[in-house]
Order: C-alpha cells, then sequence, then structure tokens
C-alpha cells in the first residue's frame, strides 16, 4: 500500500522541495518573547503596589493616625508616579535621540561611500549563512534604493526599526498610568475609613498574588509560582518597612 504522504526528508526526482503533510500545518505560533505591553504595564504597576504598600506600612507601623497614613500614601503616590514619568521620559527621549543620530550617520555613510556599505551588507549575509553570491545579490538589490538600503543598515547594524522608534511622551505617560494605579491599591482602604493596616494588607497582597500571576503569561513560570513569588517578595518589603516604622516611629 503506497503511502501517500511524503517525508521531509525525501523529495521527488526532481529536486524541489517535499511536501507537507497533512498532518503538519506549519502555522505554529510563538509568544512574544519581549512582553509586547503587558510586561512594562504589569511591572509598572507592580512597582507601584510594592513601593507604596512599603511605605504605608513603614509609617503605620510608627503611628496609628489615619489622616497621616493617607497623607503619606498620597504622597508616595504622586511622587512615585511623577518620579517613574520624568525618568521614563528622560530615558526614551536619549534613546530616541541617540537611534535618530546614528540613523543619519548610516545615511551619510550610504551617500558617501555606497560601494563600501554594499560590501559590508553584503559580509553581515554572509555572517548569517548566506551563500556568497547570493548574498551579494541581496544587497545589491536593496542598495538600488537609497531609503530601502538605509531601511536594512539600520536593521541590520543597530537592531532597531527605523519607522518603529520609542515615543518619549507615550512611555511617561505610560509609566505614571501604571505607577499610579498600583500605589493606589494600598491606600483604597484607609481611603474607604480603615482604621489600620490589616485592610491594606490583605488587598496589596492580594494584588501582588494576581500581578505575579499575570506577569507568568510572558514567563516559562506556572501562575501559582509566579503569584507567590511577588506576594512574597512584595510582603517581605512591606514587613521589614513596618518593623523601621515600629522602631523610629515612637521615637519621633
Amino acid at each position: 500500500m503506497t503511502d501517500d504522504r511524503i517525508s521531509a526528508s525525501e523529495g521527488d526526482s526532481s529536486g524541489s522541495l517535499p511536501e507537507v503533510s497533512a498532518e503538519h500545518h506549519g502555522d505554529h505560533t510563538h509568544r512574544d518573547v519581549s512582553g509586547g505591553l503587558l510586561r512594562p504595564a504589569v511591572f509598572g504597576a507592580m512597582d507601584g503596589l510594592v513601593s507604596n504598600f512599603a511605605l504605608i506600612a513603614g509609617v503605620a507601623g510608627g503611628t496609628d493616625s489615619g489622616p497621616v497614613i493617607v497623607l503619606a500614601g498620597l504622597a508616595g503616590l504622586a511622587a512615585g508616579a511623577f518620579s517613574m514619568a520624568a525618568g521614563e521620559y528622560t530615558s526614551v527621549a536619549s534613546q530616541r535621540e541617540l537611534a535618530r543620530a546614528e540613523i543619519e550617520l548610516e545615511r551619510t555613510e550610504i551617500q558617501r561611500h555606497p560601494i563600501d556599505e554594499e560590501i559590508e551588507l553584503a559580509e553581515t549575509y554572509r555572517a548569517k549563512g548566506l551563500d556568497p553570491d547570493l548574498a551579494s545579490k541581496v544587497a545589491k538589490q536593496f542598495h538600488t534604493d537609497p531609503d530601502q538600503a538605509l531601511e536594512e543598515h539600520v536593521r541590520e547594524e543597530l537592531g532597531i526599526d527605523p519607522h518603529d522608534l520609542p515615543n518619549p511622551m507615550v512611555a511617561a505617560a505610560s509609566s505614571f498610568i501604571c505607577f499610579a494605579v498600583g500605589a493606589f491599591i494600598p491606600l483604597l482602604p484607609y481611603l474607604l475609613g480603615a482604621s489600620n493596616v490589616v485592610p491594606a494588607l490583605i488587598m496589596s497582597l492580594t494584588a501582588l498574588f494576581g500581578a505575579g500571576a499575570i506577569v507568568s503569561r510572558v514567563t516559562s513560570r506556572s501562575w501559582w509560582y509566579s503569584g507567590l513569588r511577588q506576594l512574597i517578595l512584595g510582603g517581605l518589603a512591606a514587613a521589614l518597612t513596618y518593623f523601621v516604622g515600629t522602631l523610629v516611629g515612637p521615637g519621633i
């Protein structure tokens, strides 16, 4: 009985590529290893949650005054969010400016030394395993269009997409919002009338576990492992800060 499926290791007499088995669809997908937008959003919120939770716990360890704790929490939220936004804006703006400068440098090199840059691009392809003749042909094809050549050089040499540079305003706004959302969680129970740190503790630890579980979507860890790890780390930071508050608070 003849098997109508052709093995991947076999070809026909004409030397053409083997057919794909009907059982193999070849359309598998991979997870986004960079985390996409989920990773910075969750980690930004987690940063705000842990830092403000620890701050509120430290103040609560030194005083029973609800208004003082609320003031400290609001100050921590505002200071942290503005600091994150300012730092992210400066970082991304500097990165964007550097990228643009390098792109312009590459543009100048292509204009002044087109042959040398074409050879350089071909060598890049050869280093990746392309046949030397094919590498030269591909590089020559790209260099028939200066703009296309520039894009390819930038991608190969700088590892960036010249049409998709990071936006500092977007980065600053997202950092501000994510941090503020996280920092608001441990503060919420006090705004609703809580008189001690226990409700904030429960809400914050729950949120920490949830954030850790969400992060597991961009890692190989299970949701419960990631959640439990973040709960322990955040809880430890708050516990140590609370201990410092109990030591320092009574003496002030």
